[in-house]
């Protein structure tokens, strides 16, 4: 087993992850790419409002990451955001730039107009959402499919067939219209949907290899976290041989959101040694624009984005940092935080604190104190935020260190 897979000087996992009793199973596609969905599916999280300029600077900055492809909205959906998506592609940006439309011939049209590289086009796949949800009989849905994908196929447009709600659908049922549309109508490529995010790990897997089996175009997944699974669908998918993951910055979308980028592209770099091939660096800049412009809060404990990812304020991991960061960073943060775009860590005061923060805070701030004043302020500090109950700031540190050396 080659160690520097799963240590490296940017990360430090388990070497676990990469026995061959683990692997052994795993048929991954040779390049993975990424299809982002933050300005169209990101964009249906309840309140989150884009403009055309917010779209635009998002767009920049997904290319400039290195994200393959960028899903610039639903032009159908109002002129404000054809006028956003004919802007995207005019910058030409290095990302290829695709739209989302209905199985509708003239949405393909206004898709075709706006200038764009590929479409996605959704069709409901569930037989109890098409009669039940749209009112259609079921033919009508196989008829528009293949009206629209034909129509996509003579204007040029890389084409991706998009089955909504295909994971609660009668699976025959859905391979067969899939094979239906691709035979009678065009796909350049199919996409799995988990449109409520009620698939298990094991089931994408599963399902991922059927589609293989009887689909000839690659597999693209869309997978929503209404479980908190959409991480690990999609990583079990790709192993088994999806080539497109689809995915929103910060994890945005409707209900519980679309699978996050920053975590995925993050695991199967480090655990699975696939490399996307984005910029890992920028994925903090870019993180922050969108949680900026779409007004998202982002918890604290997010991986790699979260304010208090590489935020520290208990005594005994204070006392690995001091003493092992310097030389082995990676043995305390399973990443480095530079490697995500992040700046050193920061050493918190408060409640859980030890004796190792008093003398990292009391360095920094060229405060002298010996170990036993250290005992004696570390006792100070944690009393006082506990009936704060928040962490302490740099003038209430200095405050009690003063009151307890004056006592010596």
């Amino acid at each position: 087993m080659d160690k520097s897979q799963w240590k490296t000087e940017n990360w430090f996992v388990s070497p676990w992850n990469y026995f061959e009793e683990i692997t052994e199973g795993f048929t991954p596609p040779e390049k993975v790419r990424i299809h982002d969905v933050t300005l169209r599916d990101g964009e249906q999280q309840a309140g989150v409002i884009f403009t055309k300029d917010d779209k635009i600077r998002i767009a920049e900055k997904l290319s400039e990451v290195g994200v393959h492809r960028i899903e610039a909205g639903m032009p159908a959906v109002s002129p404000r955001d054809e006028e956003a998506i004919r802007e995207i592609v005019k910058r030409d940006l290095k990302s290829e730039i695709f739209c989302f439309s209905r199985c509708m011939v003239a949405d393909v049209q206004l898709a075709a107009d706006c200038g764009v590289d590929g479409i996605v086009i959704e069709i409901p796949s569930s037989e109890h959402l098409i009669e039940k949800g749209y009112k259609w009989p079921l033919e009508k849905a196989i008829d528009l499919s293949i009206k629209a994908t034909s129509y996509a196929k003579e204007k040029g447009l890389y084409t991706v067939f998009f089955t909504i709600d295909g994971t609660r659908a009668d699976m025959d049922w859905l391979l067969n219209l899939v094979e239906k549309v691709a035979t009678e109508g065009h796909m350049d490529a199919f996409t799995l949907v988990d449109t409520f995010g009620v698939i298990n790990p094991q089931v994408a897997t599963y399902f991922a290899k059927r589609v293989k089996e009887r689909i000839s175009q690659p597999m693209e997944v869309h997978f929503h976290s209404d479980f908190g699974l959409g991480v690990a669908n999609t990583i079990n998918a790709v192993l088994a041989g999806a080539e497109v993951i689809h995915s929103t910055v910060l994890g945005i979308g409707e209900r519980c959101g679309n699978t996050p980028m920053e975590e995925t592209v993050m695991a199967l770099l480090t655990m699975y040694g696939i490399d996307v091939g984005i910029d890992y660096g920028k994925i903090n800049e870019l993180s922050q624009l969108v949680r900026e412009l779409s007004g998202t809060e982002v918890p604290s404990s997010r991986p790699f984005i979260g304010d208090g990812a590489y935020t520290i304020e208990s005594g005994i991991p204070t006392a690995w940092f001091r003493n092992v960061y310097e030389e082995e960073p990676t043995m305390l943060f399973p990443v480095h935080p530079q490697f995500v775009g992040r700046d050193a860590p920061k050493i918190l005061m408060g409640k859980k604190s030890g004796v190792d923060n008093v003398l990292v805070w009391a360095e920094r701030l060229g405060i002298e104190v010996t170990q036993d004043l250290a005992l004696e302020i570390v006792q100070v500090v944690k009393l006082r935020s506990h009936d704060l109950k928040r962490v302490l700031n740099e003038d209430e540190f200095k405050e009690i260190a003063e009151k307890v050396k004056a006592r010596y």
